[in-house]
């Protein structure tokens, strides 16, 4: 089944018509029109012009010409984080003194 144009009127009472695929997907939709004579010449005028319509890609950079490159600019040497902190050194751990034995009892 090949391509067809579908022709709708919507809810505003305005006429409108989609482009289908063969797969029944919508690759192209018009604008709304006032009559439905208006929207049949549209479709018309989508059927004669796309046959033979180009493409003009315009996401292509396109090079300018005679204009020279800009110089880059001087960079700022970087900014010095702060040395991180060292850890502070632990302490030894204060000595308990060496319990005593109890005194021997004289008996």
């Amino acid at each position: 089944m090949p391509a067809k144009f579908v022709v709708k009127r919507g809810t505003t009472g305005k006429f409108r018509f989609s482009l289908l695929a063969q797969n029944g997907q919508v690759i192209a939709s018009s604008e709304a029109y006032e009559s439905k004579a208006a929207c049949m010449n549209g479709v018309r005028s989508v059927q004669k012009n796309a046959a033979g319509a180009t493409v003009d890609d315009q996401t292509v950079a396109v090079k300018a010409a005679a204009k020279p490159a800009p110089k880059p600019a001087a960079k700022k040497p970087a900014a010095r984080k702060p040395a991180a902190k060292k850890p502070a050194a632990k302490k030894p751990a204060a000595r308990k003194p060496a319990a005593r034995k109890p005194a021997a009892r004289k008996r």
